[in-house]
């Protein structure tokens, strides 16, 4: 793993408790992660084997949602809070490829994706890419931040990506998804990835437990209605929530559903 850049961030790195941005790199294929990461992953595959289908289904739901929203809906902001670790096709690169003035702000607390800064701070000439380091938990703060780079008056699409379910309170999420909301414009979207025990996964509820019990932060899975309720408004875009892996997938690529709700929304 790639050492951080300065002490004090590296006080502030666990290397002997699993951390979830490492965690979800190394299901993803990557290394930025020490052996206790991998450790207690390898563990959670075991108990719920498809757990990386779950992994590489987000990702490429975020591809979809990001290309659908920079090309047929005419977003020029994003507003990506739970980043994670910088890997192929992150949001920037995505929207940028698509609206090359595309303006991209990532959110994260996590001092490993901090030490990562620099690989997503890069932009295409005509747009624009920056970082914040904060709490979802802290929405003002975010939002604050974020105008330096992004144009609230103008529409924004606010990325929630498995992130929501380190919240565990279900109205202190509801709260934080309401004041981004509250907080742009008509036209802005909503993009979220949520794990559910509802789509299946036989081992799923138990892995949650080992993952609550030897890792952090700690996760909760929600169902269907609950999941609605961060949509509440708001317009869902077709095909509504679905499984982020059936999320508009080309015809036959879809695979099988995986235990991840995925759903785009558009503020009236």
């Amino acid at each position: 793993m790639t050492a951080p850049r300065s002490n004090s961030l590296s006080a502030r790195v666990r290397s002997d408790v699993a951390h979830n941005a490492r965690v979800w790199n190394y299901w993803l294929g990557g290394t930025d992660c020490f052996p206790v990461d991998r450790a207690v992953g390898d563990q959670v595959t075991g108990m719920y084997p498809s757990i990386g289908e779950v992994a590489r289904a987000d990702r490429a739901f975020l591809g979809r949602a990001v290309r659908y929203l920079a090309g047929d809906a005419g977003i020029g902001q994003f507003l990506d809070i739970g980043t994670g670790l910088p890997t192929a096709d992150n949001t920037h690169e995505v929207a940028q490829h698509t609206a090359p003035d595309a303006r991209v702000v990532y959110v994260d607390n996590d001092p490993i994706v901090l030490a990562h800064a620099r690989s997503l701070l890069t932009s295409s000439p005509e747009g624009a890419t920056e970082y914040i380091e904060a709490d979802a938990r802290h929405p003002e703060q975010i939002l604050r931040a974020a105008q330096p780079t992004l144009d609230l008056e103008r529409p924004v699409a606010v990325m929630l990506l498995g992130i929501l379910n380190f919240v565990l309170d279900t109205d202190e999420a509801l709260r934080i998804v309401r004041t981004l909301m509250d907080a742009v414009p008509s036209g802005s979207y909503l993009v979220l990835t949520h794990p559910t025990l509802e789509l299946g996964g036989e081992g799923n509820e138990a892995a949650m437990r080992f993952w609550n019990e030897n890792a952090t932060p700690p996760i909760t899975a929600r169902g269907r209605f609950e999941f609605a309720a961060f949509l509440a408004g708001l317009d869902v875009v077709e095909p509504g929530i679905v499984s982020c892996a059936h999320w508009r997938a080309a015809p036959g690529r879809a695979g099988a559903a995986v235990a991840q709700f995925g759903a785009v929304a558009r503020k009236r």
